[in-house]
Protein backbone atom coordinates (compact mmCIF):
# COMPACT_ATOMS: atom_id res chain seq x y z
CA UNK A 1 0.00 0.00 0.00
CA UNK A 2 2.75 2.43 0.97
CA UNK A 3 4.72 1.40 -2.10
CA UNK A 4 1.74 2.19 -4.35
CA UNK A 5 1.34 5.60 -2.72
CA UNK A 6 5.01 6.40 -3.25
CA UNK A 7 4.73 5.46 -6.92
CA UNK A 8 1.76 7.79 -7.34
CA UNK A 9 3.59 10.65 -5.64
CA UNK A 10 6.65 10.05 -7.79
CA UNK A 11 4.46 10.02 -10.90
CA UNK A 12 2.81 13.31 -9.90
CA UNK A 13 6.23 14.93 -9.36
CA UNK A 14 7.36 13.85 -12.83
CA UNK A 15 4.16 15.26 -14.34
CA UNK A 16 4.68 18.57 -12.53
CA UNK A 17 8.27 18.75 -13.80
CA UNK A 18 7.08 18.09 -17.36
CA UNK A 19 4.43 20.81 -17.07
CA UNK A 20 7.01 23.23 -15.66
CA UNK A 21 9.40 22.42 -18.50
CA UNK A 22 6.66 22.92 -21.11
CA UNK A 23 5.78 26.28 -19.58
CA UNK A 24 9.41 27.37 -19.61
CA UNK A 25 9.78 26.23 -23.21
CA UNK A 26 6.61 28.07 -24.21
CA UNK A 27 7.81 31.21 -22.43
CA UNK A 28 11.17 30.99 -24.20
CA UNK A 29 9.49 30.55 -27.61
CA UNK A 30 7.27 33.57 -26.95
CA UNK A 31 10.35 35.62 -26.07
CA UNK A 32 12.12 34.52 -29.27
CA UNK A 33 9.08 35.33 -31.41
CA UNK A 34 8.62 38.70 -29.70
CA UNK A 35 12.30 39.54 -30.13
CA UNK A 36 12.17 38.53 -33.79
CA UNK A 37 9.06 40.61 -34.35
CA UNK A 38 10.70 43.59 -32.62
CA UNK A 39 13.85 43.31 -34.73
CA UNK A 40 11.82 42.98 -37.94
CA UNK A 41 9.55 45.91 -37.04
CA UNK A 42 12.46 48.15 -36.09
CA UNK A 43 14.40 47.23 -39.23
CA UNK A 44 11.38 47.93 -41.47
CA UNK A 45 10.78 51.21 -39.65
CA UNK A 46 14.37 52.18 -40.39
CA UNK A 47 13.98 51.26 -44.06
CA UNK A 48 10.81 53.35 -44.26
CA UNK A 49 12.68 56.39 -42.94
CA UNK A 50 15.45 55.98 -45.50
CA UNK A 51 14.79 57.30 -48.99
CA UNK A 52 17.88 56.07 -50.81
CA UNK A 53 18.72 52.80 -52.50
CA UNK A 54 22.16 51.56 -53.39
CA UNK A 55 21.30 48.06 -54.54
CA UNK A 56 22.63 44.82 -53.17
CA UNK A 57 25.63 44.61 -50.87
CA UNK A 58 28.86 43.38 -52.37
CA UNK A 59 28.14 44.71 -55.86
CA UNK A 60 31.81 45.56 -56.39
CA UNK A 61 34.56 43.04 -57.13
CA UNK A 62 36.96 43.14 -54.20
CA UNK A 63 40.01 40.98 -53.56
CA UNK A 64 41.10 42.14 -50.13
CA UNK A 65 43.43 40.21 -47.86
CA UNK A 66 41.92 37.24 -46.01
CA UNK A 67 40.41 38.40 -42.74
CA UNK A 68 40.07 36.91 -39.29
CA UNK A 69 38.00 38.08 -36.37
CA UNK A 70 41.05 39.06 -34.31
CA UNK A 71 42.32 41.90 -36.50
CA UNK A 72 41.05 43.58 -39.64
CA UNK A 73 41.15 46.72 -41.77
CA UNK A 74 38.07 48.15 -43.47
CA UNK A 75 38.24 50.64 -46.34
CA UNK A 76 35.60 53.34 -45.84
CA UNK A 77 34.70 55.46 -48.86
CA UNK A 78 32.29 58.39 -48.73
CA UNK A 79 30.74 59.46 -52.03
CA UNK A 80 28.44 62.28 -53.06
CA UNK A 81 25.79 60.17 -54.76
CA UNK A 82 25.24 56.56 -55.56
CA UNK A 83 24.80 55.17 -58.99
CA UNK A 84 27.28 57.56 -60.58
CA UNK A 85 29.79 55.20 -62.08
CA UNK A 86 32.65 57.71 -62.37
CA UNK A 87 32.24 59.72 -59.17
CA UNK A 88 35.36 60.30 -57.08
CA UNK A 89 35.65 59.34 -53.44
CA UNK A 90 34.96 62.39 -51.30
CA UNK A 91 36.22 60.77 -48.10
CA UNK A 92 38.81 57.98 -47.77
CA UNK A 93 39.36 56.24 -44.44
CA UNK A 94 40.64 52.96 -43.04
CA UNK A 95 38.99 51.63 -39.89
CA UNK A 96 41.22 49.29 -37.89
CA UNK A 97 39.99 46.71 -35.38
CA UNK A 98 42.17 44.62 -33.06
CA UNK A 99 40.55 42.20 -30.62
CA UNK A 100 43.47 42.05 -28.18
CA UNK A 101 43.65 45.81 -27.60
CA UNK A 102 39.93 46.47 -28.21
CA UNK A 103 41.16 49.87 -29.39
CA UNK A 104 39.25 51.40 -32.33
CA UNK A 105 41.48 53.31 -34.74
CA UNK A 106 40.76 55.26 -37.88
CA UNK A 107 43.10 56.58 -40.57
CA UNK A 108 42.05 59.43 -42.87
CA UNK A 109 43.84 59.66 -46.21
CA UNK A 110 43.85 63.06 -47.88
CA UNK A 111 42.02 62.76 -51.17
CA UNK A 112 44.43 65.10 -53.03
CA UNK A 113 47.49 62.97 -52.23
CA UNK A 114 49.49 62.56 -55.45
CA UNK A 115 50.12 58.82 -55.83
CA UNK A 116 50.67 56.03 -58.34
CA UNK A 117 47.37 54.44 -59.35
CA UNK A 118 47.99 50.95 -60.81
CA UNK A 119 47.33 51.02 -64.55
CA UNK A 120 46.58 54.76 -64.61
CA UNK A 121 49.82 56.55 -63.73
CA UNK A 122 50.06 59.31 -61.15
CA UNK A 123 46.93 61.13 -60.03
CA UNK A 124 44.99 62.22 -56.97
CA UNK A 125 44.20 59.38 -54.59
CA UNK A 126 40.44 59.89 -54.86
CA UNK A 127 40.63 59.27 -58.62
CA UNK A 128 41.27 55.58 -57.94
CA UNK A 129 37.61 55.07 -57.04
CA UNK A 130 36.44 56.73 -60.25
CA UNK A 131 38.83 54.59 -62.32
CA UNK A 132 38.13 51.24 -60.69
CA UNK A 133 35.92 51.35 -57.62
CA UNK A 134 36.90 50.02 -54.18
CA UNK A 135 39.21 47.35 -55.61
CA UNK A 136 41.46 49.83 -57.40
CA UNK A 137 41.44 52.03 -54.31
CA UNK A 138 42.58 49.00 -52.29
CA UNK A 139 45.40 48.29 -54.75
CA UNK A 140 46.45 51.95 -54.75
CA UNK A 141 46.64 52.12 -50.96
CA UNK A 142 48.57 48.86 -50.82
CA UNK A 143 51.08 49.99 -53.47
CA UNK A 144 51.70 53.44 -51.98
CA UNK A 145 51.29 52.88 -48.23
CA UNK A 146 52.11 49.19 -47.84
CA UNK A 147 48.81 48.26 -46.19
CA UNK A 148 46.19 45.85 -47.50
CA UNK A 149 42.59 45.93 -46.33
CA UNK A 150 40.12 43.10 -45.78
CA UNK A 151 36.73 44.68 -46.44
CA UNK A 152 35.17 47.79 -47.92
CA UNK A 153 32.13 49.95 -47.20
CA UNK A 154 30.96 52.62 -49.64
CA UNK A 155 28.74 55.17 -47.90
CA UNK A 156 26.46 57.67 -49.61
CA UNK A 157 26.55 61.01 -47.80
CA UNK A 158 22.81 61.37 -48.44
CA UNK A 159 22.27 58.89 -45.62
CA UNK A 160 24.59 60.55 -43.12
CA UNK A 161 21.93 62.93 -41.79
CA UNK A 162 19.42 60.16 -41.12
CA UNK A 163 22.02 57.90 -39.54
CA UNK A 164 23.29 60.69 -37.27
CA UNK A 165 19.76 61.56 -36.15
CA UNK A 166 18.98 57.90 -35.40
CA UNK A 167 22.16 57.39 -33.36
CA UNK A 168 22.02 60.77 -31.62
CA UNK A 169 18.44 62.15 -31.74
CA UNK A 170 19.45 64.89 -29.30
CA UNK A 171 22.25 65.99 -31.63
CA UNK A 172 26.03 66.19 -31.45
CA UNK A 173 27.70 69.10 -29.66
CA UNK A 174 30.57 70.75 -31.54
CA UNK A 175 32.36 74.09 -31.61
CA UNK A 176 32.11 75.84 -34.97
CA UNK A 177 35.35 77.88 -35.24
CA UNK A 178 33.99 80.49 -37.65
CA UNK A 179 31.05 81.08 -39.96
CA UNK A 180 30.66 78.23 -42.46
CA UNK A 181 28.52 78.58 -45.56
CA UNK A 182 30.36 78.13 -48.86
CA UNK A 183 29.63 74.82 -50.56
CA UNK A 184 27.35 73.33 -47.87
CA UNK A 185 24.01 74.95 -48.72
CA UNK A 186 23.51 76.58 -45.31
CA UNK A 187 25.15 78.95 -42.86
CA UNK A 188 26.62 77.76 -39.58
CA UNK A 189 27.36 80.50 -37.07
CA UNK A 190 30.53 80.30 -34.92
CA UNK A 191 30.40 79.00 -31.36
CA UNK A 192 29.56 75.90 -29.33
CA UNK A 193 26.27 74.37 -30.43
CA UNK A 194 24.34 71.14 -30.90
CA UNK A 195 23.90 70.10 -34.52
CA UNK A 196 21.48 67.62 -36.06
CA UNK A 197 21.27 65.84 -39.41
CA UNK A 198 21.93 68.14 -42.35
CA UNK A 199 23.70 70.78 -40.26
CA UNK A 200 26.05 68.15 -38.84
CA UNK A 201 26.73 66.97 -42.39
CA UNK A 202 27.50 70.55 -43.41
CA UNK A 203 29.91 70.83 -40.49
CA UNK A 204 31.91 67.74 -41.51
CA UNK A 205 31.93 68.60 -45.22
CA UNK A 206 32.89 72.28 -45.13
CA UNK A 207 36.35 72.93 -46.60
CA UNK A 208 36.37 76.49 -47.96
CA UNK A 209 38.69 78.11 -45.45
CA UNK A 210 42.43 78.33 -44.77
CA UNK A 211 42.54 74.72 -43.49
CA UNK A 212 40.73 73.33 -46.54
CA UNK A 213 40.59 69.51 -46.57
CA UNK A 214 42.81 69.28 -43.49
CA UNK A 215 40.18 71.01 -41.36
CA UNK A 216 37.44 68.89 -42.86
CA UNK A 217 39.28 65.64 -42.07
CA UNK A 218 39.78 66.79 -38.48
CA UNK A 219 36.06 67.52 -38.11
CA UNK A 220 35.12 64.19 -39.67
CA UNK A 221 37.26 62.30 -37.17
CA UNK A 222 35.80 64.35 -34.31
CA UNK A 223 32.20 63.61 -35.29
CA UNK A 224 32.83 59.91 -35.99
CA UNK A 225 34.30 59.55 -32.50
CA UNK A 226 31.28 61.23 -30.91
CA UNK A 227 28.81 59.17 -32.94
CA UNK A 228 30.64 56.00 -31.94
CA UNK A 229 30.35 56.97 -28.27
CA UNK A 230 26.61 57.52 -28.73
CA UNK A 231 26.20 54.25 -30.65
CA UNK A 232 27.60 52.25 -27.73
CA UNK A 233 25.11 53.68 -25.23
CA UNK A 234 22.47 51.22 -23.98
CA UNK A 235 19.63 53.45 -25.18
CA UNK A 236 21.07 53.38 -28.71
CA UNK A 237 21.72 49.63 -28.73
CA UNK A 238 17.99 49.06 -28.25
CA UNK A 239 17.50 50.81 -31.60
CA UNK A 240 20.16 48.74 -33.40
CA UNK A 241 17.71 47.01 -35.80
CA UNK A 242 16.14 50.35 -36.75
CA UNK A 243 19.57 51.90 -37.17
CA UNK A 244 20.59 49.13 -39.54
CA UNK A 245 17.38 49.65 -41.50
CA UNK A 246 18.24 53.35 -41.87
CA UNK A 247 21.86 52.65 -42.86
CA UNK A 248 21.26 49.72 -45.20
CA UNK A 249 20.00 51.62 -48.28
CA UNK A 250 22.97 54.00 -48.15
CA UNK A 251 25.81 51.52 -47.72
CA UNK A 252 27.34 48.90 -49.97
CA UNK A 253 29.71 46.59 -48.11
CA UNK A 254 31.14 43.09 -48.26
CA UNK A 255 31.49 42.79 -44.47
CA UNK A 256 29.71 39.58 -43.32
CA UNK A 257 26.88 40.13 -40.79
CA UNK A 258 28.64 37.73 -38.39
CA UNK A 259 31.62 40.09 -38.27
CA UNK A 260 29.43 43.02 -37.21
CA UNK A 261 27.97 40.92 -34.39
CA UNK A 262 31.34 39.69 -33.10
CA UNK A 263 32.94 43.15 -33.13
CA UNK A 264 29.89 44.71 -31.50
CA UNK A 265 29.97 42.08 -28.75
CA UNK A 266 33.68 42.68 -28.11
CA UNK A 267 33.12 46.41 -27.69
CA UNK A 268 30.20 45.86 -25.33
CA UNK A 269 31.86 43.36 -22.99
CA UNK A 270 35.28 45.03 -23.00
CA UNK A 271 36.51 48.49 -22.20
CA UNK A 272 35.34 51.28 -24.48
CA UNK A 273 38.43 53.42 -25.13
CA UNK A 274 38.28 56.63 -27.13
CA UNK A 275 38.75 56.46 -30.88
CA UNK A 276 42.37 57.00 -31.96
CA UNK A 277 42.92 58.75 -35.27
CA UNK A 278 45.69 59.46 -37.76
CA UNK A 279 45.84 61.64 -40.86
CA UNK A 280 47.97 60.79 -43.88
CA UNK A 281 50.10 62.51 -44.97
CA UNK A 282 51.45 63.32 -41.51
CA UNK A 283 52.65 66.82 -40.68
CA UNK A 284 55.90 67.83 -42.39
CA UNK A 285 55.79 65.01 -44.94
CA UNK A 286 54.13 66.81 -47.85
CA UNK A 287 54.20 69.92 -50.00
CA UNK A 288 51.52 71.68 -52.03
CA UNK A 289 52.00 71.51 -55.78
CA UNK A 290 50.01 72.13 -58.94
CA UNK A 291 50.10 69.56 -61.74
CA UNK A 292 49.00 70.47 -65.26
CA UNK A 293 45.74 68.73 -66.15
CA UNK A 294 45.19 67.54 -62.58
CA UNK A 295 45.22 70.66 -60.41
CA UNK A 296 46.33 71.21 -56.82
CA UNK A 297 47.85 68.12 -55.21
CA UNK A 298 49.78 67.04 -52.14
CA UNK A 299 53.22 65.71 -53.04
CA UNK A 300 54.02 63.33 -50.20
CA UNK A 301 56.97 61.44 -48.75
CA UNK A 302 55.64 57.90 -49.12
CA UNK A 303 58.28 56.20 -46.98
CA UNK A 304 57.71 58.51 -44.01
CA UNK A 305 53.97 57.97 -44.24
CA UNK A 306 54.31 54.20 -44.56
CA UNK A 307 56.29 54.17 -41.33
CA UNK A 308 53.80 56.46 -39.59
CA UNK A 309 50.92 54.20 -40.63
CA UNK A 310 52.61 51.00 -39.45
CA UNK A 311 53.60 52.60 -36.15
CA UNK A 312 50.04 53.83 -35.57
CA UNK A 313 48.40 50.47 -36.28
CA UNK A 314 50.90 48.40 -34.34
Amino acid sequence: MEERTERKQHKRKKQRKKKRFRKLLLFFLILVIAAGAYVYYQYQQGLAEADGAFGKDGQFDFNGASANLDSMNVLLLGIDSRGEEHSRADTIMIAHYDKDSNQPKIVSLMRDSYVDIPGHGKNKLNSAYAFGGPELMRKTIKENFGLDVNYYAVVDFKGFSKVADTIAPEGITVTVPHEMSSGIGMTLKPGKQTLHGDKLLGYVRFRHDSQSDFGRVKRQQEVIGKLMDEALQVKTLAKAPKLWGVIDPYVDTNIPPKTFIVIGKDFLVGNQPDLKSLRLPVEGSYSNERISGIGAVLSIDLEENKQALQSFLN
